[in-house]
């Protein structure tokens, strides 16, 4: 059995980062990659002025710092921004596994807002539940600072895009 199919069989049923791509792997991101290419990507993110605070295999966390630009009427952080920081946080949580790949992308985003935030920044705290080779499943909680309560919880799918080998036909 080849390395790629043993890494497919996994008790778990995860995948190695380096199996979801062609015969060359992804370029890896770090904190700083990462800040860059969801600012650069995404305007909104930017907008916003959302932080990576961590980005490592065990996940990601984003801060969306207190602005009146993510506010709504009567001083709460509106729906917008805090499902955009979880889309964010999300997306970096599966990054860090697979390596740098902008056009993985959410294909389903299911949030819950458990309670009205502080008037504090907003953590996003998401982690990896399931990577395959074309699909990965990660949830986030979102805090606002200084708070161990969730203020939303989420889960999203995000698609990975096929690779191919140098011959051209799928890794």
């Amino acid at each position: 059995m080849d390395a790629a199919r043993r890494a497919r069989n996994r008790p778990n049923g995860t995948l190695d980062p380096v199996s979801t791509t062609s015969s060359s792997p992804l370029e890896p991101l770090d904190a700083a990659g990462f800040e860059a290419l969801a600012l650069g990507s995404v305007p909104l993110a930017a907008t916003l002025g959302l932080k990576v605070d961590r980005f490592d295999r065990d996940g990601a966390v984003v801060r969306l710092p207190w602005s009146a630009t993510a506010l709504r009427p009567g001083g709460s952080v509106s729906g917008p921004a805090m499902m955009t920081l979880a889309d964010i946080a999300l997306w970096g949580a599966v990054l860090a596994r697979i390596g740098h790949e902008p056009l993985c992308v959410t294909t389903d985003l299911t949030f819950h807002f458990l309670a009205k935030p502080r008037h504090a920044d907003v953590l996003a705290e998401a982690r990896l539940l399931r990577l395959g080779r074309t699909l990965a499943i990660a949830e986030v909680r979102l805090l606002s600072e200084g708070s161990d309560q969730p203020v939303a919880h989420a889960v999203g799918t995000y698609a990975i895009p096929s690779r191919t080998g140098p011959d051209g036909a799928p890794a």
